[in-house]
């Protein structure tokens, strides 16, 4: 063979040779041709493919959240008046991650509107924010001052919800559609100044829909609108609400009023008179029970009235996450625990009463162990029946009611709504001593109807721990006090006018003093005191109480992913009421927002996450509205409040933010 001829092996052999070599990957070699044109043998190289691209590479992931840390302000002082008379808020959150990054936010109050304010009704025309309507939902005029007549309106918001409701849809909306169910429990005076009007008028309540922009979380009014309650008797000092688990707002009716002197009050007749146009037709077992508002997504809402949840003066109740449990605060002297367990999930027309009775050990010592608590099972019925009841009974038909002891044995003494009273029950009168005449039955059976001023309610669901405020502690919680009665448990060498948080451990397998077994696993099992305000002599300017503690608390709202009770002031000892932050994990104490002087923090939600979201909605009632211990600044301030607030008549509804975003648990 020639060396010419070498390089041309045939395409056999060519073939023949790879097929004995070893196989390459693909992208390895470069195939021959099977069979081709051309005039060679030799077959053009197939162009080398394009490399794989290279793999994406993995976003790094989101870090997590981790914890909420309030840095507080410092309260006012007068040398900035104008700080004291309005919604003063120096305080910031920082928001921690796992990555060990944070976002902070410099924290800032934004009302909805001030009461008095004319706002849209969405009908394209207004409505009188906080305004006063009678059973037929016609305005209420005040006509004390006779050139100036006006539309009642309130000076005094409480309890606020905000929530969603799936299929929202309001004209005027442009972002996320949610809402605000806010309720207006009084007015203070009427224009003359010199009226009194508490508890005088029906309790309006009212849905707010609100526009949520998606970019920063703000909330804007779009719609104000008045929640008929001409179905539920009118309402009567709506206090304090809560959102219950499934998205309805739990109102509230406190300082029941009294079965048996109600015809003779002037209160009970004004309020009568403003609501039906009669001073005889309004019938006072029809109030002090549980409201509760469905909000629709048009933006109304509905409302229905519990009548077997204990008539009591109900300031708030919280549901626990069984959505039967309800552990609710009763805002008087002598009150007590109650808890009502339902009959079924998220329906409270049916279920049973408990009262609770305290044992052992009570205390204000946050070192002390906690006091126990047995419950007492008052009996069990339907809102139907109950409501029956109030509309066919007298109070004497169920109770003879004695002021003075009557020296007959077959008469009990009890301790009830501040006032030590004599009562014979009538036979077979059991059930309706207890549904309507709960505050002198508990006594009867011998609960402890002990506190004073029993106020918020909260729970701690991954610690199973709720919160109760007390206002004060005083009068009936005191030893020799002639309001209390040792035997009911709580007996306190001296008062603490401040008054303290307590905390209450929960827990299932509890049985009544009966034996029989209560069906929940979300029972108070004790009470022992986790924050204690502390009295002290008046200071510069005019506190009574530790301006750096808590002082008569009130509004308690809990946040499970802040970790952080919210506690908001009622106080006839600080200058300024405040709105406070305690993370239970660090125990630290922060004051997040000061209150018009003379004002009182009300309003209170916590909102872990709505839409992304974080709010914490606050309100506030009467500014100005003075007592002794304003005598050093009320000069200073009186103009200031007036200027911010319609002359004292107006109060905010509103919720804290940030700018330029709300904050928000998750890191952008």
């Amino acid at each position: 063979m020639s060396e010419t001829a070498a390089p041309r092996a045939s395409r056999r052999q060519a073939l023949k040779f790879l097929s004995a070599a070893p196989m390459l990957p693909l992208g390895g070699v470069a195939f021959l041709t099977a069979c081709g044109g051309g005039g060679s043998d030799d077959p053009a190289p197939a162009p080398a493919p394009a490399p794989a691209p290279s793999p994406a590479p993995t976003p790094a992931p989101k870090p997590n959240y981790v914890s909420a840390t309030f840095t507080g302000m410092a309260a006012p002082a007068l040398s900035d008046s104008a700080a004291m008379a309005t919604t003063s808020v120096g305080s910031s959150l920082k928001i921690s991650y796992d990555d060990g990054s944070s976002t902070d936010y410099k924290l800032a109050y934004k009302p909805f509107f001030i009461t008095g304010d004319m706002v849209p009704n969405g009908k394209g025309g207004t409505i009188l924010a906080g305004g006063y309507v009678d059973i037929y939902n016609q305005p209420i005029i005040d006509t004390t001052v006779p050139a100036s007549q006006r539309q009642f309106f309130s000076d005094a918001p409480d309890g606020t919800s905000l929530l969603s409701v799936p299929g929202a849809k309001v004209d005027g909306v442009k972002g996320n559609t949610v809402f605000a169910v806010v309720q207006f429990e009084y007015t203070t005076w009427a224009q003359d100044k010199t009226t009194d009007m508490y508890g005088k008028l029906p309790s309006p309540i009212a849905v707010l829909t609100l526009d949520q922009d998606p970019a920063t979380g703000k909330l804007s009014l779009v719609k104000y609108h008045n929640v008929d309650t001409s179905n539920v008797a009118g309402l009567w000092i709506t206090c304090g609400a809560s959102l219950s688990p499934w998205g309805t707002h739990l109102s509230s009716e406190e300082y029941e009023p009294n079965a048996f002197t109600a015809a003779t009050e002037l209160q009970f007749k004004a309020f009568s008179k403003n609501l039906y146009g009669s001073e005889t037709a309004a019938n006072p077992y029809n109030y002090g029970h549980m409201p509760e508002v469905t909000v629709h997504a048009d933006g109304t809402g509905t409302i229905q009235k519990h009548y077997c949840m204990g008539r009591i003066s109900h300031e708030l109740v919280q549901v626990m996450p069984d959505n039967r449990t309800v552990f609710m605060g009763d805002d008087a002297t002598n009150s007590a625990y109650f808890v009502f367990v339902a009959d079924k999930e998220k329906d409270l027309s049916s279920g049973s009463l408990y009262v609770a009775k305290v044992g052992a050990g009570f205390s204000l010592d946050p070192a002390a162990a906690g006091a126990p608590l047995t419950w007492i099972k008052l009996g069990a019925a339907t809102s139907a029946e109950v409501k029956k009841l109030a509309t066919t009974l007298k109070a004497t038909d169920i109770m003879d009611v004695k002021t003075s002891d009557p020296l007959d044995a077959t008469y009990t003494k009890v301790f009830a709504n501040g006032k030590t009273e004599w009562i014979k029950l009538v036979p077979g009168m059991e059930k309706a001593a207890a549904f309507l005449e709960t505050h002198r039955y508990a006594s009867l059976v011998g609960a402890s109807t002990a506190f004073t001023k029993m106020e918020g309610t909260t729970v701690n669901i991954k610690d199973k721990i709720a919160y109760s405020a007390l206002q004060n502690c005083q009068t009936s919680m005191v030893a020799g006090n002639a309001l209390n009665d040792p035997a009911k448990g709580v007996a306190l060498a001296k008062a603490v006018n401040a008054g303290a948080v307590m905390a209450l451990k929960l827990q299932g397998g509890v049985k009544d003093t009966l034996g029989a077994a209560i069906n929940s696993e979300w029972m108070p099992v004790d009470t022992k005191a986790l924050l204690v305000g502390e009295d002290i002599t008046a200071d510069a300017i005019g506190n009574t109480a530790n301006p750096a503690k808590v002082g008569n608390p009130d509004n308690l709202k809990f946040s499970e992913k802040l970790r952080t009770l919210f506690i908001g002031e009622d106080s006839g000892q600080h200058v300024n009421n405040f709105l406070w932050a305690y993370n239970v994990d660090t125990k630290a104490l922060a004051r997040v927002m000061s209150i018009p002087a003379g004002g009182e923090s009300t309003g209170l939600h916590a909102v872990d996450e709505l839409n992304g979201w974080t709010y914490i909605m606050s309100n506030f009632q009467h500014a100005g509205d003075w007592g002794a211990i304003h005598n050093n600044v009320k000069a200073t301030l009186e103009p200031l409040i007036s200027a911010n607030y319609k002359n004292k008549f107006g109060a905010a509804v509103g919720y804290l933010t940030a700018d330029p975003k709300q904050p928000a648990l998750a890191k952008a």
